[in-house]
């Protein structure tokens, strides 16, 4: 299942009740200003970072795949009273009608590709969106098995309206070799008359440091590791 096929109707509905945590915005405005504007959020989902650099005054623009978290995206940014310049467009096949001094994904939004030669395409496609002397940001992770004792875990809020809104794994498979990982995870949302229960493949393809850097390499980009002192498991590559 493609990203843009994932995050639509409950999933978009649940994202944002569900997450656990909002970007700091802090991180990318730095990034913006270190390496300059116009700056463009790979992944931009329903506006979450975006939408308060747009707030500050950064030129920023979004791209994503799915139709209904852009939706959300606009609907947040104007009841946030910015406006703001998103494409639904798919990384791989990224053609947009300006270049960026900075290009970031807030979070391992890059490991929803598949596979590496989707990957390829993507940095091949930020490569060409890269204005001379651009930077792009791209973390990334190595996700952890949930084990048997996460499976049936959820995570659970009550909406607004009252409707109670839930989210867990009900089955994962992992593969070392092919470096993915496929957890079914299943949103439920539960009102006094209706029940809507909805189970969705969430693929994660990881990379090893080399592997990536071979990668940007081959598309042309020359990739500078940033590790997280804080996570073995996760790191960020710097792409010029």
């Amino acid at each position: 299942m493609q990203p843009a096929e994932f995050y639509t109707g409950i999933v978009a509905e649940l994202y944002a009740p569900l997450k656990s945590s909002s970007h700091d915005p802090e991180e990318y405005v730095r990034f913006v200003a270190e390496h300059g504007q116009p700056a463009l959020e790979l992944g931009c989902g329903d506006g979450d970072p975006l939408i308060e650099l747009r707030r500050r005054g950064l030129d920023v623009d979004g791209v994503d795949s799915s139709a209904d978290m852009l939706d959300r995206c606009r609907r947040n940014a104007a009841d946030a009273g910015v406006e703001a310049t998103v494409y639904q467009q798919r990384m791989e096949a990224l053609g947009l009608p300006r270049r960026y001094r900075s290009i970031f994904l807030a979070g391992p939004t890059f490991t929803l590709l598949p596979d590496d030669d989707t990957a390829l395409e993507a940095l091949r496609r930020i490569r060409t969106h890269l204005d001379d002397g651009g930077v792009a940001l791209v973390p990334l992770f190595v996700p952890e098995s949930v084990g048997a004792e996460g499976i049936g875990e959820y995570s659970e809020t009550t909406a607004p309206d009252g409707a109670v809104l839930r989210c867990g794994v009900v089955a994962e498979e992992r593969d070392e070799a092919a470096r993915t990982q496929l957890t079914t995870l299943r949103y439920e949302r539960h009102t006094a008359t209706e029940d809507t229960v909805v189970d969705r493949p969430w693929l994660i393809h990881w990379y090893t440091r080399d592997g990536f850097a071979v990668l940007a390499a081959e598309a042309g980009l020359t990739a500078t590791v940033v590790e997280d002192p804080d996570d073995p498991n996760a790191f960020a590559f710097l792409l010029t």
